[in-house]
């Protein structure tokens, strides 16, 4: 079993539902989540929308190999509704790999690490939550530690539930 990080974000729609359908449908498909962040309303980064994000990252188990894994992540955003029609547009469900094991992946189709993690407080902030002494394959560096060195300054706040108000 590979110890993986995944993040999830949502920009459109029901964003929490998303997320959570999202998370639900992983363990369907081979990954068991072992821990999970909160949620964050993130401002938008690198992308065409305007509209803020929800975003987090799990913490799972999985025996798939990463071009397997990657494959049933982008199952599970068509499922979900997501079309890649307008590069970095607004999006029903994203679902990045960050971290598999400690392996470094690079192909045409998928980049483990997520090449540009380090520049993300909407990556970080929620990944330092749950596994701050995490180390970066490439840059040795813990996830708090990469945090403190981003250059983004984006918003990254907690989101408080509607459903628990």
């Amino acid at each position: 079993m590979a110890t993986i990080y995944l993040s999830l974000g949502s920009n459109k729609g029901d964003r929490e539902k998303y997320i959570a359908r999202a998370i639900e449908a992983l363990g369907a498909c081979g990954v068991r989540v072992t821990r999970r962040s909160s949620l964050y309303e993130t401002e938008p980064v690198e992308t065409s929308s305007k509209s803020w994000f929800l975003n987090c990252v799990v913490e799972a188990q999985t025996d798939l190999l990463p071009p397997q894994l990657m494959h049933r992540l982008l199952d599970i955003e068509r499922a979900l509704g997501r079309r890649r029609r307008v590069p970095l547009g607004p999006r029903f469900i994203d679902i990045d790999i960050l971290f598999y094991e400690d392996r470094v992946v690079s192909s045409e189709q998928l980049e483990i690490p997520h090449p540009r993690m380090a520049e993300r407080r909407f990556v970080l902030v929620p990944f330092a939550e749950i596994a701050p002494d995490v180390r970066h394959p490439v840059f040795r560096k813990t996830i708090v530690e990469l945090l403190e060195e981003t250059p983004d300054r984006s918003e990254v706040r907690l989101y408080q539930s509607k459903s628990t108000e």
